[in-house]
């Protein structure tokens, strides 16, 4: 007996992508006859079947496309959700939003309610648990039956489909250099556990900096937070040692927020004694006292792209091959690097 095949199996095979196959063996003339021809020959030959369910559900199109996030406290993914809403009705689309909680099996309920003829596409950001076990088994499913999927901020490479991220290493690079420049010798970073993608690659940023700027990476400068125990506490330690740190760098706003407090709470002077930059433009950074300066992530506009992706593939009208959009980042610098 033949093993089954799907249109994963068949795009891994001819090295094409899964929308390729798609559209060959639907006769879709944006192929090569010659491409066209091979892809289905193989494609009858192991008896492929599509899922007659799932295609069935999907002819009855809904104009609405479902968005899972992995939190919305953040001021990021509420922007960036702003974006998509803004986009999609303005496409004609409603938007139904649900959250992972960071939970994996939350994201795989969520992701299989919404694509049981739910929604037409889906865009998504990776949850926390999903990627500390690396189990993407419920991203290739809907992969291999066509559906329309796009992936931001936190993604993995090997699953194919649209992407929209910024640069988190040139993010981290600017920041980290704008330390140095006003004179910061000693920067510590908090960070997230190595699993999280976007704090692995912000981490690469700072030390890439670090490099250039010819300082030594100290190891114990560098604090993986554990976003399941007391931030506060955790925080804390950044500021107990003999040989504190004179700069600070977070991955988010809300470690930079709390190293703020702990730092005032010291006695430290802000940016006299210690300067503080956290990733994301948000209410929190801009409140504080004095202000944070930060990476600004562009939310919004990250919002925009992933809704056009997704309806451009939902309604075939995306290239062949899938894209991965960069966004670069810019600094906004506030008080708590320069006093003015």
């Amino acid at each position: 007996m033949k093993p089954r095949i799907t249109l994963k199996k068949i795009a891994r095979e001819f090295g094409v992508s899964i929308s390729t196959v798609s559209k060959a063996l639907k006769d879709s003339h944006e192929i090569s006859e010659e491409t066209r021809g091979k892809i289905k020959a193989f494609a009858d030959y192991y008896h492929y079947k599509p899922n007659n369910l799932a295609l069935q559900l999907r002819s009855q199109k809904t104009s609405v496309i479902g968005v899972i996030v992995p939190e919305i406290v953040h001021h990021f993914f509420s922007t960036v959700i702003n974006g998509i809403e803004k986009y999609a009705t303005e496409k004609g689309y409603n938007v139904m939003v649900c959250l992972s909680n960071e939970s994996y099996e939350k994201e795989v309920s969520n992701m299989s309610v919404l694509t049981n003829g739910s929604v037409d596409g889906l865009i998504v950001s990776i949850a926390r648990e999903t990627q500390q076990n690396q189990n993407f088994k419920h991203f290739e499913a809907i992969i291999n039956d066509d559906f329309p999927l796009v992936l931001f901020d936190r993604i993995n490479d090997d699953i194919e489909c649209d992407k929209v991220i910024i640069d988190d290493v040139g993010g981290a690079f600017k920041a980290t250099n704008h330390l140095v420049e006003i004179g910061s010798k000693r920067i510590a970073l908090l960070t997230t556990q190595d699993f999280i993608s976007v704090g692995s690659l912000r981490k690469k940023g700072y030390i890439k900096s670090l490099n250039k700027n010819k300082i030594d990476v100290d190891e114990s400068l560098i604090y993986k937070i554990d976003d399941n125990l007391d931030l506060y506490e955790q925080i804390k330690r950044v500021f107990a040692g003999k040989n504190p740190p004179d700069a600070i760098l977070a991955v988010n706003e809300i470690y930079a927020a709390i190293a703020l407090k702990v730092a005032k709470e010291s006695g430290l002077k802000i940016p006299e004694d210690i300067a503080i930059i956290g990733f994301t433009s948000g209410l929190i950074s801009e409140y504080t006292d004095p202000p944070l300066t930060c990476v600004e992530q562009h939310g919004f506009l990250m919002g925009k792209q992933v809704a056009e992706l997704l309806i451009n593939r939902i309604e075939n009208t995306a290239p062949v091959e899938f894209q991965k959009v960069v966004i670069s980042p810019n600094l906004k610098i506030r008080r708590s690097t320069l006093d003015s």
